[in-house]
């Protein structure tokens, strides 16, 4: 990969990257050093990543540096505030976005991963599966799972209708 075809790498795919990542953890900061560290590794790598590949490297590598944030961001918080982050539920909910967002935040990493792929970004099955390093049944299975717990989460939310 050349040094122009990086530079056009960055300018397609920088906001669609970072849309994955907030999307998935919320944090915009987080986000931010994540699609940097994923353009950075990319940048290391340039001489053996073709130009056809930069798209599945760059989502690849943003993904596995989004988990490897993610379980370093667990050891530092602390236990009761993840307790009580699940346990409280307000019942007024007035934006259908918001109520969305909630029930994606309490889905596991790997069923909110897909999901985000899938239903925000328009990945097919086969794309999802390279980026995750997942096979496509497992990705259909991860993804099924996380539309049940969504539609059940927001079907027990009696403000929402």
């Amino acid at each position: 990969m050349t040094a122009a075809e990086y530079n056009s790498c960055v300018s397609n795919y920088s906001d669609r990257v970072y849309r994955f990542i907030l999307k998935n953890i919320g944090d915009e900061e987080r986000a931010r050093d994540i699609v940097q560290d994923s353009f950075f590794k990319m940048w290391e790598k340039s001489g053996e990543i073709s130009s056809e590949k930069a798209k599945s490297y760059l989502f690849t590598t943003a993904y596995h540096t989004m988990i490897d944030d993610i379980r370093r961001f667990k050891r530092t918080t602390g236990l009761d505030e993840a307790v009580s982050d699940r346990l409280t539920v307000s019942n007024t909910y007035n934006d259908l976005q918001q109520v969305l967002n909630l029930a994606l935040a309490k889905l596991p990493e790997i069923q909110k991963a897909v999901i985000t792929l899938r239903d925000y970004e328009g990945y097919s099955y086969e794309e999802i599966g390279k980026i995750t390093g997942l096979n496509e049944s497992q990705v259909k299975v991860y993804i099924y799972r996380a539309r049940v717990s969504l539609k059940e989460y927001i079907g027990s939310l009696d403000s929402v209708i």
